[in-house]
């Protein structure tokens, strides 16, 4: 990135409207049998009232310590933050009852009710009786929880959490609130309602608030940006300054229908001349580096049209991060799975799973091809992960057939299970085992030894990058190593079929890119993938995709298909975020059931 926007002091007067005011802050960890990480260096920024200051980095920047300190839960090494004009030391009691937090797991206590967990934080935040009837009745209905008070938090859909966790955080009516990746997880509508949420506390109430996150589209609608990076505070202003240096920087490549885009998209990754390369609404969305001809990739692609795109801050931070820190490129070829790309290697007929009278599968029928990477989608509570859960064998299905890699999962879930692999959302390997303790113990898990075993963990190392990390244990890697160690572990065996659940949730943009280089190349070798995901522009990578609600099938197809279904006269280009939200809402009239021959049987996109 050329220029991008400089950091300039704050005037006095300025700073001295600020509510939060970070100044030359520093942070470090140290442990005896580890070298010292600075987690913060120099760090300084203000966070105005009635402004929303974003925070975006790649992982390891050091967004969840800053808002940890200005929340008055961790001590700086040096340096200060002032909050509401008190010192984050000297004053963390007074700090942390004016001040909103919600952490990213939320703060739930997993075991209370709705109504529960929020009397224990007005109890803790010192609420009065009368003062607190008229404050759950806002919040209930702000979050539109009023129906579930009697309900578990840990029974509670993801966006559910999200609403509690930020209705427990607004119970003291805070003059400034402090979100760490608030939406990390949650579906689109979820995210949205969070969002009006926030903006509404802001419009209404003029609180200040600083939100750390991951969805760089969030980011663009703030009002201030600072980007961290290592610690250090890499660049600060509007979402328009990051914007604007990028004009003619960013093409849309369409290809002829017979083009597989991300064979197209393979090729780009890792150009010199690219900074990035997504698929985004069926066209290949490219972000040049600074002073490259737009010729130079056409050539090497053959006939292909290209257009110029209206420049995001997504394109922006891509371009300014130093690419030797976050260089991803295509994976290295593999093991391949013969059989016809026509294979059918998974199908449900009338799926069904009930859990007492509850149908919360509601007898789905779908089937997935040899190679092909499928999407099953829906908002949270929809009934994906239980339909996940049944499909990798975790869980007993209540009804209908199903068939994993030629094996029947109802008569054969054992079989069927040593043909797939699993990647589950949260970390679930052994904490306190090294990286090559768990790919060795996982390996002979899958049935691996001698010889076999050995080869099968050096390529681990060298396919995912984890030779440096061979004796350091798994809880203790950064997250986006421990994503690789996940994967590597569920492809140590060359299952048939590879069962990703959210694999991307609460990491950067970086890393999941790299990740879906992998998946596509694993796709390219007739590895099966199915996958999971809350970001909607990651279901562009899909050949095909399921969209659940209440159980049920409420589209099934195609990107382009699905796209399809929410264009209008006032939306003629619409994103998948857009069909998402129509579908969701009901705003588009689809088939209420997967058809047994499914929509979508055209060319992958």
């Amino acid at each position: 990135m050329s220029s991008p926007p400089q950091i300039t002091p704050q005037p006095a007067e300025t700073q001295a409207k600020g509510i939060l005011l970070v100044r030359e802050l520093c942070k470090s960890f140290s442990d005896k049998n580890k070298p010292e990480v600075k987690a913060l260096d120099s760090v300084s920024f203000v966070v105005h009232r009635g402004c929303i200051t974003g925070l975006v980095g790649a992982d390891g920047a050091g967004k969840t310590t800053l808002i940890r300190i200005s929340a008055g839960l961790l001590v700086p090494t040096s340096g200060s933050v002032t909050v509401l004009g008190r010192d984050s030391i000297a004053d963390t009691l007074e700090i942390q009852s004016r001040v909103g937090y919600m952490p990213q797991k939320f703060g739930l206590y997993q075991d209370l009710t709705v109504a529960e967990n929020m009397t224990l934080y007005a109890d803790l935040q010192g609420v009065a009786g009368t003062e607190r009837t008229e404050k759950f009745t806002r919040l209930l209905q702000m979050t539109s929880l009023g129906a579930y008070t009697g309900r578990r938090a840990g029974a509670l859909s993801g966006g559910m959490k999200q609403k509690l966790g930020l209705a427990c955080a607004l119970i003291k009516s805070p003059e400034i609130l402090l979100l760490d990746e608030p939406t990390v997880g949650v579906d689109p509508v979820s995210r949205r309602e969070l969002w009006k949420i926030v903006n509404e506390l802001v419009e209404r109430d003029g609180i200040g608030v600083l939100v750390s996150t991951a969805y760089l589209d969030e980011a663009e609608k703030c009002d201030q940006v600072v980007v961290l990076h290592e610690g250090k505070v890499l660049a600060e202003g509007t979402a328009d300054a990051f914007i604007k240096p990028m004009a003619g920087r960013t093409l849309l490549l369409d290809a002829s229908p017979d083009r597989n885009l991300r064979t197209i998209y393979t090729h780009l990754s890792g150009r010199a001349d690219v900074v990035d390369v997504t698929i985004r609404s069926g066209k290949v969305r490219t972000v040049l580096a600074e002073k490259v001809d737009a010729t130079t990739l056409t050539d090497t692609l053959g006939p292909i049209t290209t257009h110029q795109a209206q420049p995001t801050f997504e394109d922006a931070f891509m371009a300014l991060i130093p690419r030797s820190d976050h260089q991803h490129r295509p994976s290295s070829v593999g093991s391949t799975h013969p059989g016809h790309d026509q294979d059918e290697i998974v199908r449900a007929d009338n799926l069904q799973k009930l859990f007492g009278t509850f149908e919360a599968v509601k007898k789905l029928t779908f089937t997935v091809r040899r190679g092909e990477i499928f999407g099953l989608l829906g908002p949270n509570g929809a009934g994906k992960s239980t339909t996940f859960r049944i499909l990798c064998g975790l869980l007993p299905a209540s009804g209908g057939e199903i068939s994993v890699a030629g094996h029947d999962l109802r008569r054969s879930r054992a079989r069927a299970r040593s043909r797939l692999g699993y990647m589950a959302q949260q970390f679930s390997l052994y904490g306190q085992l090294t990286t090559r303790e768990n790919l060795g113990f996982f390996g002979k898990a899958y049935g691996l030894s001698g010889k076999r075993l050995k080869t099968r963990i050096e390529w681990a190392f060298a396919e995912f990058s984890l030779a440096k990390w061979a004796d350091t244990p798994a809880g203790a890697l950064p997250g986006g190593n421990k994503q690789r160690l996940a994967m590597a572990v569920a492809l140590l065996h060359e299952p048939d079929i590879l069962f990703l659940d959210e694999p991307t949730s609460g990491v950067d943009p970086f890393a999941r890119r790299e990740f879906w280089l992998r998946i596509n190349t694993f796709a390219e070798q007739g590895t099966t993938v199915v996958v999971t995901t809350h970001f909607m522009e990651e279901a562009e990578y899909c050949d095909r995709m399921l969209i659940m609600s209440q159980g049920d099938t409420l589209a099934f197809g195609t990107p382009t298909e699905i796209r399809e279904l929410a264009k209008t006269a006032d939306t003629p280009h619409p994103t998948m975020d857009d069909a998402f939200i129509a579908l969701a809402e009901g705003t588009v009239i689809t088939p209420q059931s997967a058809p047994a021959t499914p929509m979508g049987e055209g060319k992958r996109p």
